[in-house]
């Protein structure tokens, strides 16, 4: 297999040389530079770091790599500095997130002809589906029909997983590190203060640092049941946050894969989903804590804080075993490496 060179221009390195930031983005960088022997970042290098080399894009050696593009609307500016230094540029698409984000029309083409011209790697079914569907509305036929896609579930390191423990309070975790629209933070508020009403609970709310700092965020922290802090600083602390959480609820209208709520899900907590078609695609068929209605997932959460035994041994009966093995089974980010490179292998040698 060729080495790997990875581009996502949001990334940043520390002065020891490791990849910082706990967003999906700078998670998917670190996972991609394990893979295979001598990677590199895309960067403004060159520079030794922790397990890989950071370089400038012009330095990168066309004949050997493949650079693995997160950042999909430059692919064909990098295909065009590869094509300088060699004969047979070697440029894949890292598709991880909403192929919607864009208003404007020249996004959206351009977005449709990197997915034609290169090819591309989802992080879930989902995506991929999404990039074919934007190949085919915006390019011809003829183009559309040489477009490749592949995808497999992003998945986690199942070894993290920590032992559960109880709380005085039930917690109820927001799972998500952003308020943006998309989340609807509004309407996840809505239901657990009804909740909160109804009985004592406690709210958990880790967000970035971006959102920290928001209106919305100031005026929640205001409130005594709700803690708003930052993200944890270690994936150890992150892992026994999620063994004492109770339950969540998930309240965004889309999401291109749904990584916190597998790996909420992975440590036992009970996940109260919207009946769309992200969701289902994470669960196994059955799965009874679908809501459509705020009054339903308030109805749901209320019955996961009060009996959350008497739901996880729902779970475990419906996958015919325990409900966080089937999990760790179906989204193991050891399947999403190895076909990520078997497909690395039959795209580019």
């Amino acid at each position: 297999m060729r080495h790997l060179a990875v581009k996502w221009d949001p990334a940043q390195v520390d002065a020891d040389g490791h990849v910082i930031g706990k967003d999906a983005g700078a998670t998917i960088v670190r996972r991609l530079l394990r893979l295979g022997e001598a990677p590199q970042l895309v960067g403004p290098g060159p520079r030794r770091c922790d397990g890989f080399e950071m370089v400038p894009l012009e330095l990168v050696d066309t004949d050997t790599t493949v650079v693995v593009n997160l950042d999909v609307l430059d692919s064909t500016t990098v295909w065009r500095v590869l094509r300088e230094r060699g004969e047979r540029p070697a440029v894949m698409n890292f598709q991880w997130g909403p192929t919607t984000r864009h208003d404007d029309r020249v996004p959206q083409l351009a977005e449709a002809l990197s997915f034609a011209l290169f090819p591309t790697f989802a992080n879930s079914e989902r995506t991929a589906d999404e990039v074919r569907e934007v190949v085919r509305r915006w390019t011809v036929p003829e183009v559309a029909a040489r477009a490749r896609a592949a995808w497999v579930n992003l998945g986690f390191r199942v070894d993290h997983v920590q032992p559960r423990r109880t709380t005085d309070l039930p917690v109820v975790l927001y799972p998500a590190i952003y308020l943006s629209e998309r989340k609807q933070p509004s309407l996840f508020l809505d239901v657990v203060e009804r909740v909160h009403k109804q009985m004592p609970i406690r709210v958990a709310m880790r967000l970035h640092e971006s959102h920290l700092v928001s209106e919305l965020a100031m005026k929640l922290s205001q409130k005594d049941w709700i803690w708003v802090g930052p993200l944890t600083p270690t994936r150890l602390e992150y892992w026994e946050a999620l063994a004492s959480t109770t339950a969540f609820l998930a309240t965004a209208t889309q999401e291109s894969y749904g990584l916190e709520y597998v790996e909420a899900m992975a440590a036992g907590v009970v996940g109260i989903l919207p009946d769309s078609d992200w969701a289902r695609a994470l669960v196994p068929e059955g799965y009874p804590f679908f809501w459509r209605q705020p009054g339903e997932a308030e109805a749901m959460l209320i019955r996961a804080l009060r009996d959350p035994q008497g739901c996880r041994a729902e779970l475990d009966a419906l996958v015919g075993g325990e409900f966080t093995s089937w999990i760790a089974r179906e989204h193991d980010d050891h399947t999403f490496e190895e076909a990520l490179i078997r497909q690395l292998e039959e795209w580019f040698g």
